[in-house]
């Protein structure tokens, strides 16, 4: 494996470790694990490094995809290139009526890192109302704000103004303030405050107790370099002989006795094997293969598994229901100053109606054009702008994931159902609205020369313009539920029910999606996961 990041620990030397120390491990593959975590992702990194700190710990991370050590990878400023390529599932949802019959592409990462090695690297720890309303689901107090607050203080190693109350240093997780120079971020934090919305010192501290407000980006940038989960968490101790980390392994199913799972099977180098796992097996696959593996291996609605002839395991009718993500509409304006670039800057968080119990719009700023291809051709888009991306981050539609055939070839089917709740229309009205009062402000007139898209379209028309311009985020999640009730696939200790030894540790396990970008909370379920691990197996 070649790893040459910039701020990877120990040097050539440590790197060249790494890669003998690899080689010899996958070469000398073993028949059984003590844990099995599968994919690298944002949640499956963290679980196998905290497992494979203890030496006595035998860990195997499997990875569908490749290696990391990739120019658009390494770049923060070159994610757009990671979409649609080799380091994307390129997964697309079934044609959707509420967004005029288009089918929007899902890209979710198929590298060694998941989405944090594609993604744009915002940390965003979702809203107090969130991480309570996980902990109400689960029955369990490990799971509300107080408890996951004290997680992100000692994972962070802040690098903004200290906040010793919200803020950690020292930690695995390095994040650092966008530009906080930046005249038009800063701009955009003016214009927030012309529309009542406050500015607050950075997104994750008390911003995220509150009713809303604006401030600069936090991202996982450290001088224009990702800083993956991947290699955050797992590369650093890839010289352990305990920690084995394998590439190019589909997982396909789950092996059993009776309901008790004692390994998985893959698909590597062209052939299928099966692996064992004395402990667990952690399924970290994200919300689109969690699923369709556990409904593969017999886990989920009979009805569903017999229609595609599957043998039923155990029957939930939960997986691969309740799926939600994030969808956001592009608000464009030209440049008075020519400016090009691909990050984000600064964001804001509000509500789409005061009567709601937490911000439902989350809205990020940056100095660059992007829209959907159906508006692109309607307004024709400036060789640069900025603009602004505004989310409805508490969508009420719904979307589910079926199979299309029993074997691992099989394509799943994705129906997202975006904008299917006429809230949700509501609420991206709300969101067009706030940005236009923004955008058109006296604090970003000095850099505009004109408004590209929506201008003062109303009714209908703006409701096609909404539907033309609807964009996934990329925050697939919540189709294999933490919770209680009959479509709850996992507990509150993440253990999937009635099957031993299974448990789920990525976005699929959210009640509802988070308030903002997705990363940062798989991560504390990735912790959660291992908390829980090392208590059962005393590690």
């Amino acid at each position: 494996m070649n790893t040459s990041f910039e701020f990877d620990p120990g040097g050539v030397e440590f790197k060249e470790r790494v890669r003998s120390n690899q080689a010899r491990l996958t070469a000398e593959l073993k028949t059984q694990y003590d844990f099995v975590v599968c994919g690298s992702g944002s949640a499956g990194s963290v679980v196998a490094r905290r497992l494979a700190e203890n030496p006595e710990v035998n860990v195997l991370l499997l990875e569908a995809g490749g290696d990391d050590e990739v120019a658009s990878i390494r770049e923060a400023a070159s994610w757009p290139m990671n979409l649609g390529g080799e380091h994307d599932w390129n997964f697309s949802a079934q044609p959707n009526p509420s967004i005029n019959g288009r089918s929007l592409p899902l890209s979710m990462g198929k590298v060694l890192g998941g989405g944090s090695s594609i993604n744009l690297m915002i940390w965003a720890r979702g809203h107090k109302n969130d991480w309570d309303f996980f902990a109400e689901e689960a029955a369990d107090p490990a799971w509300n704000y107080e408890s996951v607050l004290r997680i992100y203080r000692r994972i962070e190693d802040w690098h903004g103004a200290p906040d010793p109350e919200y803020r950690g240093t020292g930690g695995l997780v390095y994040v650092e303030p966008g530009p906080t120079s930046s005249p038009a971020a800063l701009a955009v934090l003016d214009g927030a405050r012309s529309v009542s919305i406050p500015t607050y010192e950075n997104q994750n501290g008390r911003l995220m107790e509150n009713a809303g407000g604006a401030s600069i980006i936090d991202l996982r940038v450290r001088e224009g370099k990702r800083q993956s989960v991947f290699r955050s968490y797992v590369f650093p101790i890839m010289d352990k002989p305990n920690l084995t980390v394998l590439t190019r392994a589909l997982v396909t199913r789950l092996t059993f006795d009776g309901k008790r799972v004692t390994g998985i099977e893959i698909d590597h180098q062209g052939s299928i094997r099966r692996i064992g796992a004395v402990s667990e097996v952690i399924l970290s696959l994200g919300a689109i293969h969690t699923p369709k593996v556990l409904m593969q291996s017999g886990i989920g609605d009979q009805e569903e598994l017999h229609r595609v002839g599957i043998p039923i395991v155990e029957h939930l009718p939960g997986v691969g229901q309740n799926f939600q993500d994030h969808v956001g509409f592009n608000c464009v304006w030209e440049n008075r100053e020519p400016r090009r670039g691909a990050m984000v800057d600064a964001t804001f968080f509000a509500k789409s109606d005061a009567s709601t119990d937490t911000p439902d719009l989350h809205t990020f700023f940056g100095e660059f054009v992007m829209s959907s291809p159906e508006n692109t051709r309607r307004f024709p888009m400036p060789a640069t702008g900025w603009g602004f991306f505004g989310t409805v981050v508490r969508p009420k539609s719904r979307g589910r994931l079926r199979l299309t055939g029993p074997n691992p070839s099989d394509a799943i089917r994705i129906e997202a159902n975006h904008l299917s709740h006429p809230d949700d229309l509501e609420a991206a009205r709300r969101s067009v609205e706030i940005s236009r009062a923004i955008g058109n402000s006296a604090a970003l007139q000095l850099l505009t020369r004109r408004e590209i898209a929506p201008g003062n379209l109303q009714g209908a028309d703006l409701d096609n313009f909404l539907r033309d311009a609807a964009l996934t985020v990329w925050h697939e999640t919540c189709t294999a539920k933490m919770g209680r009730d009959s479509l709850s696939v996992v507990n509150g200790a993440l253990q999937v029910y009635g099957i031993e030894r299974l448990r789920i540790a990525d976005g699929s396990i959210m009640p509802r999606v988070t308030t903002g970008n997705t990363m940062a909370p798989c991560v504390i379920i990735g912790e959660r996961a291992a908390e829980l691990l090392r208590a059962t197996y005393l590690l």
